[in-house]
């Protein structure tokens, strides 16, 4: 534990719910940070129930989000959280992450960040007229061996890029029947609540993300089909997006959570005119690079080896050939933005967290990339409602906030 970690707060995460536990694992993980405080039901007799499951003093087991807001600023700055986690239904988000900014925590919000471009919006003025850290949970891009992509492609390893595609696959809705109600996730089948966007929204994000991560490549139109074949809702649950991306390249984004078999199946593979690369995440620690007329090199995630970047080095956790995978790169994130918090809070209390950063950072998921995301998700529900035509893409980075 850092000799004056970080404080936590977080907002959802009890009952059956599983991303919230993740979230809590992974910020504590490296001791940069603790779990001091936390609303984690919208029901507050459940909120304060769950409060020792995460190691909450009961007085700080809150039954609203405002209350924790309105309480935890009123106690000395160096023993309120200073960061919100939010872990709780799509629709939530938007009012949640601007209460917390108002209130002057930082945030980590989960993704998709809001349920329509105008939530976005408000999202992004707010973060950024607040001074205060928000941080996406864009998970994958905490992997090592993605970070060691995006470094090669950044380098020039793999040429000039033709083409990427990503597939991020899924199965479970083949196990659910009209009338069920899950033990968690029910809301993912109500609009009002996950938003237009079903597996779009849920998995085509994350898929959309780690493109945009590992190769840089800026969009520039998009053109989306989608398909509904579950029973029990009526969103997406299976969808192409087909991008042209700046310098000609092309890209297609694949999202699926009707096929037959895969649990958590995302890939990437990305074509230059040099080389290709192919991650897949059910195999997190290798990296497969090809070359016409060469072997086929598989990098491997080891803290130690000279073939990885100083990035994917400084992402291990692990010595090599012990599994390392999604809790780590889900910590990986939060210790990006944890630097960020760290100096904010140099600027009001001493002693700073203790100086166990690694050496090299790299910029966390933002709040832009939020306002991108929602806007993926807008612009492929504007082509498919369009009978699959062309839309633009120029304003994803929000620049006609």
């Amino acid at each position: 534990m850092a000799a004056n970690p970080l404080r936590m707060a977080l907002i959802g995460g009890g009952g059956a719910g599983f991303i919230g536990k993740v979230h809590a694992i992974a910020a504590t993980m490296d001791g940069q940070a603790t779990l001091v405080a936390g609303a984690f039901s919208s029901n507050p007799e459940r909120s304060r129930d769950a409060a020792s499951a995460f190691g909450v003093a009961p007085e700080r087991a809150y039954g609203s989000a405002g209350e924790l807001f309105s309480r935890e600023s009123t106690l000395p700055p160096d023993e309120r959280a200073e960061f919100v986690a939010i872990a709780t239904p799509n629709d939530t988000h938007a009012s949640l992450a601007v209460a917390a900014l108002k209130a002057g925590f930082h945030v980590v919000c989960d993704k998709p960040m809001a349920i329509n471009l105008s939530q976005a919006a408000e999202m992004v003025k707010c973060a950024e007229a607040s001074g205060r850290v928000f941080a996406l949970m864009h998970n994958y891009s905490g992997y090592p061996l993605v970070r060691q992509a995006r470094t090669m492609i950044q380098g020039g390893e793999l040429g000039k890029l033709l083409g990427v595609r990503v597939q991020y696959l899924q199965g479970w809705m083949h196990g659910r029947q009209p009338g069920d109600t899950p033990a968690r996730g029910a809301w993912k089948s109500d609009p009002s609540r996950n938003g237009p966007g079903g597996s779009l929204g849920d998995v085509g994000t994350h898929a959309y993300h780690l493109l945009r991560f590992i190769t840089d490549a800026k969009p520039l139109e998009l053109l989306c089909q989608l398909q509904s074949h579950a029973p029990f809702h009526e969103l997406d649950d299976y969808g192409h997006a087909l991008l042209r991306l700046e310098g000609g390249a092309s890209g297609m984004v694949t999202f699926s959570q009707v096929t037959h078999g895969r649990l958590n199946d995302l890939s990437i593979d990305v074509d230059g005119d040099r080389a290709s690369l192919r991650w897949r995440q059910e195999r997190p620690n290798q990296l497969e690079v090809r070359a016409l007329g060469q072997p086929t090199r598989i990098y491997e995630r080891d803290p130690n080896s000279p073939l990885l970047s100083d990035l994917a080095r400084s992402s291990c956790r692990l010595p090599a050939g012990h599994p390392e995978a999604f809790l780590e790169a889900f910590a990986n994130v939060y210790r990006s933005a944890f630097a960020d918090m760290a100096q904010h809070r140099a600027s009001y209390i001493a002693p700073t967290i203790a100086p166990t950063m690694p050496s090299v950072v790299l910029p966390y998921p933002s709040v832009r990339d939020g306002y991108e995301g929602v806007a993926f998700i807008t612009r492929c529900l504007e082509s498919h409602n369009d009978n699959a035509t062309w839309k633009p893409t120029t304003d994803f980075d929000g620049s006609r906030l």
